[in-house]
């Protein structure tokens, strides 16, 4: 049933007794978290909810990460669409942001509100999904050798994970480490110099993120934990400017969405000679 053409909507902060309400609209518009992502990020973002008396109908959340806050999981019941409550739920998200620059990975929906509010396009996300494939390992250089990741390699992980994205990853790696299933690492003179994570989410697995000094490193950093899960669903979210695209389309991992990435300023930019190939999430960047 449609709700009235202007609603009394009340917006608070997101509690944790939100969650089940808030997978509820997301599964509304066919997204694919499960409860456990929404309560991940509930524990590293800030979240806001928009409310018709008890009914949860809305909600946003915002993580800084240093000089930078993500912004994510805008989600509006369909039944109140069109009332500006995502436009509300967005300025309260960004009131959050302050002072860091605001960054989004925008749908084809979503961007003309952000443009609205002075965000500009700064590259494009694909979103990449099949069943996971074993295929040939990229050769590592002379010098390089692969492994896995343990405790000790956490302090570096999280400095390369901080140059490869220009963000701070350091509150949004604490909550991670917990939900690790496996991980790939490149060292090369007794340092890791790059590294993909493997980790349950959505309808599946999840490959981000992928942090490494060119494609020929991510190629083999992604091999590695797809072959860890051979058969199931996978997905991974990279810059169409990674050089990935050809390649994973070989692997099988085809392309099935794209989104924007917008930041309210200059965007992040990565140091130290290492980029990131793919997204933690597109929530988290």
């Amino acid at each position: 049933m449609s709700a009235p053409q202007q609603t009394a909507c009340t917006y608070r902060t997101l509690s944790r007794a939100d969650l089940p309400a808030a997978h509820g609209l997301s599964a509304q518009l066919n997204w694919p978290h499960r409860l456990e992502d929404w309560e991940l990020l509930h524990r590293i973002f800030k979240g806001f909810a928009a409310c018709d008396g008890e009914r949860l109908i809305g909600t946003a959340f915002a993580c800084p990460q240093g000089a930078f806050a993500t912004i994510g999981l805008v989600v509006v019941s369909p039944d109140y669409q069109g009332q500006g409550i995502g436009r509300q739920l967005m300025e309260l998200a960004l009131e959050a942001c302050k002072p860091a620059t605001a960054i989004l990975n925008a749908s084809a929906a979503g961007a003309p509100l952000y443009l609205s509010q002075g965000f500009v396009e700064f590259g494009t996300i694909e979103q990449r999904q099949g069943p996971a494939q074993s295929v040939a390992h990229e050769p590592l250089a002379a010098g390089e050798h692969g492994r896995s990741l343990n405790a000790q390699d956490q302090a570096r992980q999280l400095a390369l994970a901080n140059a490869g994205s220009g963000l701070d990853r350091s509150a949004v790696f604490a909550q991670l480490h917990g939900t690790i299933e496996h991980s790939a690492g490149i060292e090369c003179d007794a340092q890791l110099q790059a590294f993909a994570l493997l980790r349950r989410a959505g309808r599946g697995h999840c490959i981000g993120p992928v942090i490494a000094q060119s494609p020929r490193q991510a190629r083999h950093l992604i091999a590695t934990l797809l072959a860890r899960i051979p058969g199931q669903f996978v997905r991974i979210d990279v810059p169409q400017s990674s050089g990935l695209s050809e390649w994973l389309t070989l692997v099988g991992l085809e392309p099935v969405d794209r989104v924007t990435q917008m930041a309210l300023g200059t965007p992040p930019q990565s140091t130290g000679g290492v980029h990131q190939f793919a997204l933690l999430s597109q929530a988290m960047g």
